[in-house]
């Protein structure tokens, strides 16, 4: 049976993979890709510079060039053609079975030499000649300079992919070129039938551009051009081929054709989806016809195999692609002043990542030589050994492959959220063209004169623009970022006092857009907004970040939010942080977005497929989470450097959430203070998240007694803050290889609704009796502690409002149950563990004593419209998640003060002496 790419073949387009990196070659992937179907291959600056920061893959070669005093630009064309001559004879067979039909690679001159002409010839006929392979394509932009360097080219037997075609005429024109060229070269004798041409027809930046203008235009008013959403950049390329089948259907090409010419093939390009809201097939599957190529990232090809139609599409719909662009003409948008200035950007986007290409080279040369690769093994002792044998088994299962395939059945035989569930692998490809879109946006902010930003979020949503918030801070000039994941009054009383109502804008965030406590929130603050301003301009404080067709998202149509920031919905929020989840409220506080997300993308080019697993950060972490857990060190204790402490609330809910389900899971332990090593059990793994340049001694020292009492200590290095963006995309990775390993579905929550259940009764019932239920806890602390030990963990789950006298007794706490018992400990402040521990504690290990605080609340807040209270809504959450865990037969107490959290919290320092 064939598959969708062979099948576009039988339709006469070729399937191309734009994507090559050493590691592809040297695994067997790239091998794999052409056994598949795929005949050609695309490469540019970018995919090199990951690659090489990101990854191994070039270490040696480059360690070995920078004895020789190399420069950056000598070192990476010593890579570069190594890497293309390799592409090319990997290649070569299907070139010569198809008569040099198929079979090519492509490769760029210096994007710096796209306004020269001659500069532009002599560089590709250098490059051509030092490649020394029939099947190479050299790469010319189409500008006004790299036109004419296509004829002179052609006219020379040069293969050439003329790139960066936006517009119609600029097509026109590469298609003249290239007919002048064969012209040239037929007229001093030669075989035109040895040179092959495609014409690089660009897509979704087209689509980015002009959807841009049209939202602009929709929240004017003119509802009308919704329609017209996504439907430039297709409409364009259907009239290019259709031109293409005019210029080489007519005459002046059939002399040509006559003497063996082939025809200048239109490959498509920029065929990854951008916009979260589309297709990921959008720029695939209408656009398949006879001689054309379409150039696709990995995880295009990914979905194209999985579920992809290969049928002759192109030349449908051109009468509609007229009326396409006609209707765009008359809204007011030029496509020519589009695809100029794309044109342009294109060109300073290639010479960027070039320059950013040769600085990666250069920092990466200064890394190699002072001082050596430090093996992600060292440090963890007697378990090494465990841990190895577990990525061999992780290799010879092809786990990671299977995962970038969107495999489900790593995990669980039915796809059942899993299949949809794996976004967050490829989410910054879609992020990174929204990157100019959020600057706009929050340069709109910041001219409205919103002062804070309030955060209504909980769990996947709130956390992670939480570390960001405590890591970075706010920039001068940007509002301040407030993130409010809690319905305690106290917390709810202490942000409205903080701020403004009137000045302030509201991120409603929420993955479902009926998570209780965010919709509540939203609905008090529009009170509070509605007053201050009224409520014709109230929606304007308001902004919703959720999934396409939520109840939120209505609703935030209906009242005219400022922005709806649509997610895609194929991950889980706890996986969202680098979405619209984390990134909208990051760019509002001043976080270069487009930087963070650079990092990410060289640790997801550093867990890709064709990294070996023991290169593979992301394969070692799981691996040992995973193994490490399975031999009962399943607490895994993050220790960071003091600018990125925040960090273990956004792990401790990706792990806890991820791996406690089934009886099974790891207990992440943050923010527990250090004790002396011998009070640790041996159920511990230890990972430190060390930032350079922050003062680590004091943490230093500690680890490395720690090490040398036997117990396992992993070191992950961050050059600075923006590597969160690497954290962010490693645990994650690292947590669904734990998942794997552990049996268990690392992508769904089952016990989280369970909790919810019990407190929407508790709700329900105030409503019917306006009574809160009686609360029976036949354990007292003393009787909890008696079963302390080794294996054992304590959570400690506070419903209080979080202040830094709380946070003081209970890190006191927390060392006094260490110390005494020899026992990990965990602390959430509630509600807002309930959408990250919570499912752990009720899915997880039966191994967790729990303590439960609550108290009194000294002032209350009422919820206009609501026959309750934020603080009934509170007590209702302790309680119902008091009852889900005793349903689940766990251990449990409480500590309840009805005079206050401040009594509270000294209760219980008096508990702890």
């Amino acid at each position: 049976m064939t598959n969708p790419i062979q099948q576009a073949h039988d339709v006469g387009q070729a399937i191309w993979l734009d994507y090559i990196r050493r590691g592809s070659l040297t695994s067997g992937e790239l091998q794999r890709y052409i056994d598949l179907g795929v005949s050609g291959v695309t490469s540019n600056p970018t995919i090199f510079e990951k690659a090489i920061s990101g990854s191994t893959d070039y270490d040696e070669t480059l360690l070995n060039l920078s004895q020789n005093d190399s420069s950056a630009n000598e070192m990476y064309e010593v890579i570069v053609l190594e890497d293309i001559r390799m592409t090319a004879d990997l290649l070569r067979s299907i070139y010569d079975d198809t008569g040099g039909a198929h079979g090519y690679v492509s490769l760029e001159v210096s994007p710096l030499l796209a306004y020269d002409a001659h500069a532009t010839v002599a560089e590709a006929r250098r490059l051509f000649a030092a490649l020394d392979r029939p099947n190479v394509m050299i790469k010319v932009p189409a500008t006004p300079e790299g036109i004419p360097a296509v004829r002179r080219l052609t006219s020379e037997g040069v293969n050439v992919n003329a790139t960066l075609i936006f517009s119609l005429d600029s097509y026109r024109r590469v298609r003249e070129a290239y007919i002048a060229g064969l012209e040239d070269l037929v007229g001093s004798g030669r075989d035109p039938s040895r040179v092959a041409s495609v014409a690089s027809f660009f897509l979704s930046r087209v689509d980015t551009a002009v959807d841009g203008m049209l939202a602009e235009r929709v929240r004017q008013g003119q509802e009308a051009l919704k329609g017209l959403l996504g439907k430039a950049a297709i409409a364009n390329a259907r009239l290019a081929y259709y031109a293409f089948r005019e210029t080489f259907g007519g005459d002046r090409f059939a002399a040509l054709a006559a003497s063996g010419a082939r025809v200048q093939r239109p490959l498509w390009a920029s065929t990854g989806t951008k916009n979260p809201a589309y297709s990921g097939l959008l720029y695939v599957e209408p656009l398949i016809g006879p001689d054309t190529v379409n150039t696709m990232p990995p995880a295009t090809i990914s979905a194209f195999l999985d579920h992809g139609r290969a049928e002759a599409t192109l030349e449908q719909g051109v009468p509609e692609a007229e009326q396409t662009l006609a209707a765009l003409a008359e809204a007011g948008i030029s496509m020519e002043s589009v695809t100029t200035k794309l044109l342009a950007d294109g060109v300073k986007a290639f010479v960027d990542s070039y320059e950013k290409l040769l600085a990666g080279i250069a920092g990466k040369k200064t890394r190699l030589l002072a001082r050596e690769h430090v093996h992600p093994g060292v440090g963890l002792g007697r378990q090494l050994g465990g841990v190895e044998a577990t990525l061999a088994d992780l290799g010879q299962g092809d786990v990671v492959g299977r995962i970038w395939r969107k495999d489900y059945t790593v995990w669980k035989p039915e796809p059942i959220e899993i299949a949809d569930r794996l976004g967050w692998l490829t989410i910054t490809d879609q992020m990174h063209e929204q990157v100019a879109d959020l600057a706009g946006f929050a340069a709109e902010v910041r001219k409205a004169g919103f002062r804070h930003v309030v955060l209504l979020g909980m769990g996947g949503s709130s956390l992670g623009p939480e570390v960001l918030r405590r890591t970075f801070a706010n920039v001068a000039g940007h509002p301040e970022l407030i993130v409010l994941d809690s319905v305690v009054p106290a917390s709810v009383r202490a942000v409205t006092d903080s701020i403004d109502v009137a000045h302030t804008l509201f991120l409603v965030s929420s993955k479902s857009g009926t998570t209780i406590e965010p919709v509540l929130l939203m609905e008090y603050f529009k009170g509070l907004v509605d007053t201050a301003i009224g409520k014709a301009r109230s929606r304007q404080n308001f902004v919703a970040i959720t999934d396409p067709g939520t109840p939120l998202a209505r609703l935030a149509e209906e009242e005219g939010f400022r922005r709806v920031f649509l997610n895609p919905p194929d991950m889980g929020g706890r996986y969202s942080v680098l979405s619209y989840f984390g990134l909208v409220p990051a760019v509002l506080m001043g976080v270069d977005t487009g930087e963070l997300l650079e990092r990410a993308d060289c640790m997801r080019e550093a867990c890709a497929s064709c990294v070996s697993v023991h290169e593979n950060p992301g394969a070692w972490l799981g691996a040992t989470m995973g193994s490490l857990a399975l031999s009962g060190r399943d607490k895994l204790t993050l220790v960071t450097s003091p600018s990125v402490d925040s960090l273990g609330l956004w792990v401790e809910q990706l792990i806890a959430e991820s791996t406690g389900k089934d009886g099974k899971g790891i207990v992440p332990v943050a923010g527990e203070p250090f004790v002396g090593a011998p009070s640790y059990g041996n159920d511990r793994l230890f990972v430190y998240v060390r930032l350079d340049g922050d003062d680590n001694s004091a943490t230093d020292r500690l680890l490395r007694n720690v090490r040398n009492a036997g117990q396992p200590v992993m070191v992950l290095e961050m050059r600075d803050k923006y590597d969160l963006g690497a954290e962010f995309f490693q645990w994650q990775f690292a947590t669904a290889v734990a998942g794997a390993l552990l049996g268990i579905n690392p992508f769904d929550q089952p016990d989280v609704q369970t909790a919810k259940d019990a407190a929407e009764r508790v709700l329900q019932g105030y409503m019917a009796s306006a009574r809160l239920p009686e609360v029976e806890v036949p354990e007292s602390l003393a009787d909890v502690l008696s079963l302390a030990g080794q294996g054992r963990y304590l959570a400690i789950m506070a419903y209080v409002h979080q202040t830094p006298r709380a946070d003081q007794e209970v890190a006191r706490f927390r060392r006094k149950m260490v110390e005494r018992y020899r026992m990990a400990t965990t602390f959430g402040y509630g509600p807002r563990f309930l959408h990250s521990t919570g499912q752990l504690h009720k899915g997880g290990p039966d191994t967790g004593l729990f303590l439960q605080i609550t108290a009194g609340h000294e002032k209350d807040v009422a919820m206009p419209g609501r026959p309750y209270t934020f603080g009934v809504v509170t007590d209702a959450q302790a309680i119902g998640d008091l009852q889900a865990l005793q349903a689940e037969g766990r251990c449990v107490t409480r500590i309840h003060v009805r005079e206050g959290e401040r009594a509270a919290v000294k209760e219980l320092a008096r508990q702890a002496v």
